[in-house]
Order: C-alpha cells, then sequence, then structure tokens
C-alpha cells in the first residue's frame, strides 16, 4: 500500500492519503481521532494492563481527548512505561514524509531548511517515504547529565566540513531527541531527574511550540505530544520539579498497584516467565501463585518496609520464575521429568525479594533476609487461611504436640517421601482436598501437604526446626519480674 507512492505530485492525487495529508492535523487531533474510533469499537486501548480500567485509563483518555501533555505519577513497577509505549497503537500505522528528512518533515510544510530547499527545487518530484507508527515513538530516560544539546540539538562542525556549509547554515544543525520525535510522541521517564536549566528548555517548547537551536535564530514549530512519568515525591515544589514546568503539564494522572490480589495474580502471570515449555515440566499450582502475590501485598504493608520507595510489581514477578527455577533444579536432580513447585520453592526464591525491598531502620537493623522470610510467612497464613480452617486439622496438631516430627528432604523424589506423610493423621486428607482431580501426583500431595504444614507453622500451632524439621510447638514460659527489680537501677 505504502512504496506504490514515492513523489508528491503522486501522493496529492491518492485519495487513500488525503487525511494524512492534511497539514493543519496535529499528531494530537490525530491521536484523539484514533481514540475516539477505538472507545465507539470497544476496542481495548491499552491491551495487557490490568487493574487500571475504572482509575487510570479513564483520566489518560480524557487527557488523550483534550490533547494535552500528560504526565503518570506513580511507584515503582506500576506500568508507567509499559502506557505510555502502548500510546503507540493511537497513531496512524503510517504517514508520509519528506525522504531521508531526519524530522520526518510533511511533504506539504517542511521545517528544516534541507527540505525546504528540496521541495522548492523539485516541486512534484519530491521523492517521499512512509514511516511506519513504530518509528514516532522517541524515549528517554531523564538523568542529570541530559544537556540541551541532546534534548534540542547542537551546531555540528563535522556536518559543516563535510557538506562545505558556513556554521551560519542552518543544515549544520544536529538535531536532538525532540525534533527527531517531530510528528510523533516524545516520552521522558523521571522527569524531575533532568537538571532545572533542560526543565527550562522543555517548558519553552510547551509553551511556544517550538525549539530554538543553540546559536541560531530559527525557530522550529514541531508538532509532539509530551508524556511524562515521575515519582509522586520528587514531583513538587519541595521535590526535584520546577513549578513553571508542572504548570504547562496539561493532566496529572496518578498510578497505583493492583488493589486486589486477583488482579496482581493475572499481572504476575502475563508478565513472567513460568511456562517455560520444556522438560522438565513444572506445574504450579493455584495455592503457590496466591503466596507468591500475597508477598508483595504483605510487603506493602509492613511498617519494616518504607512505602514511599514502594514495592514494584516486578517482585512477584521475579519470585515465580525463582519458584520455578527451583522446582526444574529439584527435578533434575531427583531425575524426573514432571514436579510440583513447593512453599519451600518460595523460601528459596528470597534473593528476587531481598534485592527489591527498600527498608526502614528498624528493617535495617533485622536484616533483609529476617524481614524477607517474615513477609512469605505471613503471605502463607493469609493464603493458607482461605483453604483451611485450623480447628479442623486438630488430629494433626495433636500428634505433633504428642512428640511427633516430620522431616522432608528438599532433594528426594516425592514418591519416597508420600508413605510418611501417610502417617501422620488428616494430613494426606487436607492435602488431597486442594489437588484438583485431573492433577493428581506424588508431587502434587507433596506440594499440597508442605503448604498445610508450612500454614500450620504460620498460624504458630506447630513449629520448624532447622534440622529436625516439622516438630510440636514451643511453649514459651511467661518472664516473671520480681517487684524489687523494678526500683532497682542496677536490673535490665
Amino acid at each position: 500500500m505504502t512504496y506504490d507512492v514515492q513523489t508528491l505530485g503522486r501522493l496529492k492525487t491518492d485519495p487513500r492519503w488525503r487525511p494524512a495529508l492534511n497539514p493543519d492535523r496535529s499528531v494530537r487531533d490525530e491521536i484523539r481521532r484514533n481514540a475516539l474510533r477505538a472507545l465507539r469499537e470497544g476496542r481495548p486501548l491499552f491491551p495487557g494492563i490490568h487493574g487500571y480500567d475504572e482509575t487510570v485509563i479513564p483520566g489518560i483518555v480524557n487527557a488523550v481527548l483534550s490533547r494535552h501533555h500528560f504526565i503518570l505519577l506513580g511507584l515503582r513497577g506500576q506500568a508507567k512505561s509499559r502506557i505510555l509505549r502502548d500510546l503507540v497503537h493511537l497513531l496512524d500505522e503510517w504517514i508520509p514524509v519528506v525522504q531521508g528528512c531526519e524530522i520526518n518533515d510533511h511533504p506539504l510544510r517542511p521545517l528544516c531548511r534541507r527540505c525546504r530547499i528540496l521541495v522548492e527545487e523539485k516541486g512534484e518530484d519530491t521523492p517521499v517515504a512512509f514511516l511506519h507508527r513504530d518509528r514516532r515513538y522517541v524515549e528517554k530516560l531523564a538523568t542529570p547529565d541530559v544537556t540541551v544539546a541532546d534534548l534540542i540539538g547542537d551546531i555540528d562542525p563535522i556536518r559543516a566540513a563535510h557538506g562545505g556549509y558556513v556554521l551560519a547554515d542552518e543544515r549544520v544543525i544536529h538535531f536532538g531527541l525532540l525534533p527527531r520525535a517531530h510528528r510523533g510522541i516524545f516520552a521522558m521517564n523521571e522527569l524531575p531527574d533532568l537538571a532545572p536549566k533542560v526543565q527550562v528548555a522543555l517548558f519553552n517548547i510547551m509553551q511556544e511550540g517550538d525549539v530554538q537551536i543553540k546559536g541560531f535564530p530559527v525557530r522550529i514549530p514541531l508538532d509532539v505530544l509530551m508524556v511524562f512519568t515521575a515519582n509522586p515525591e520528587d514531583y513538587t515544589a519541595r521535590g526535584k520539579i520546577i513549578t513553571p514546568l508542572k504548570d504547562r503539564i496539561g493532566s496529572e494522572i496518578r498510578t497505583h498497584y493492583p488493589e486486589d490480589r486477583r488482579t496482581g495474580m493475572a499481572v504476575t502471570q502475563q508478565e513472567a516467565w513460568w511456562d517455560r515449555g520444556d522438560s522438565p515440566a513444572v506445574e504450579v499450582p493455584e495455592y503457590i501463585r496466591a503466596v507468591v502475590e500475597e508477598v508483595a501485598f504483605q510487603a506493602r504493608q509492613s511498617r519494616y518496609i518504607d512505602q514511599r520507595s514502594g514495592v514494584s510489581q516486578r517482585l512477584p514477578i521475579t519470585l515465580l520464575e525463582q519458584v520455578v527455577s527451583n522446582a526444574e533444579q529439584r527435578a533434575c536432580r531427583t531425575r524426573v521429568n514432571q514436579t510440583t513447585a513447593r512453599v519451600l520453592d518460595v523460601y528459596r526464591g528470597l534473593p528476587a525479594v531481598t534485592g527489591k525491598l527498600e527498608l526502614e531502620y528498624e528493617g535495617e537493623m533485622k536484616g533483609p533476609e529476617e524481614i524477607a522470610e517474615r513477609i512469605v510467612r505471613q503471605a502463607t497464613a493469609v493464603v493458607f487461611a482461605e483453604y483451611f480452617q485450623v480447628d479442623e486439622l486438630g488430629g494433626l496438631i495433636r500428634w505433633f504436640d504428642a512428640g511427633g516430627s516430620l522431616l522432608i528432604p528438599e532433594w528426594e523424589p516425592a514418591e519416597k517421601i508420600i508413605p510418611e506423610l501417610e502417617k501422620l493423621p488428616g494430613l494426606t486428607a487436607a492435602a488431597t482436598k486442594i489437588v484438583p482431580a485431573t492433577k493428581v501426583s506424588p508431587a502434587a500431595l507433596l506440594s499440597a501437604a508442605e503448604f498445610v504444614l508450612e500454614g500450620l507453622w504460620a498460624h504458630k500451632r506447630i513449629a520448624r526446626h532447622p534440622t529436625r524439621g516439622y516438630v510440636r510447638a514451643e511453649v514459651r514460659t511467661p518472664v516473671r519480674i520480681r517487684p524489687e527489680s523494678l526500683s532497682d537501677p542496677h536490673v535490665h
């Protein structure tokens, strides 16, 4: 469809390109029109984004329909960058440009001097090309070392020497990222990290709608949608954002973490590499995936973790991948082709957790490993309570209270462990309740049984010893304080 039109004259006579040739239609008009069409047809604007249908997405749509530059404010791991990249699907699939132009000039309204000269000389024979929407999105991570020249442009003496131009000629300009996003979308992640003078350059573009290259009086009116992301704590007058720039951003939209575990599990299952499709095959039960997701929810309400930094959704994603990997390792060690993930694998995946937690002072004193283990135990307790009532496992608890103990080896085949589990009253019966009838196997029963035992330990009804495994709960004798010690300054 695109390659049979090669000149400006042919482009003007082709009815397929009449809307795209309107020089007065801006990129924000184009995105607005395509968004309205998608809404009328009932197509999702941001496929793959879960939990934002009633909160974040309506605000983004309003900003798009209002033709606003906008910013997404949220903590790490809230899909901000992914949303910005999905805006590309609201652009036309192809647009005509002057062939060879660095800034994607419109054939009927060229901005750069090279294209203006070309159109004047060639007229209807001006060569045109077609730009796909994937190439109309430019993204930059804001860092303190980003300069105005990086974003806007600068003089290129080498270009002047090669082309034989004087330095006063516009053709010696090396365009920065923003001009190269002309007729497209420019995205800036972590906006407040830009140096103040670069922020000044940005708000001049947003206010005046053009750029001024250093050393030239030329003004280039760019057609670009500018979108940003930032951490809410930085995006304040007390943070690192300058007020004039903040004032010129049309819409400010807050993102958030999944509000319920089911939504979080959908995100994790979509993003994690857990269904690996090779041998050994690993089955991940629903309750294990629930524990993995609940780890993130427990971390987001822990007093030991800095909630201003947030707990990224990448935590359950990488944790689930570690769970599957540890199960794979166990399958290889026990020489089986299929296995089932266990709660033990969640604990083995703690390296995926500790690196994503920003601890408060009290948490630093305890250490990230202890905090992570505590969070996994809390998550197990919450999920366990959704499957079982502790009282219905009274026979099993009494067996431990009578002095029973059970050690489950990590690297032993499930077939060898199941006979030992069957000796415990009610354990295999409870495990069978949460194993789907179509997936009953020794590995699945072992996983479910271990989940039952871990749940009892998480609820403090039994104990778990490093070398003896699951044992009776420790009964601690209350500490008695002698009355005289209250007045003795030497007693602590």
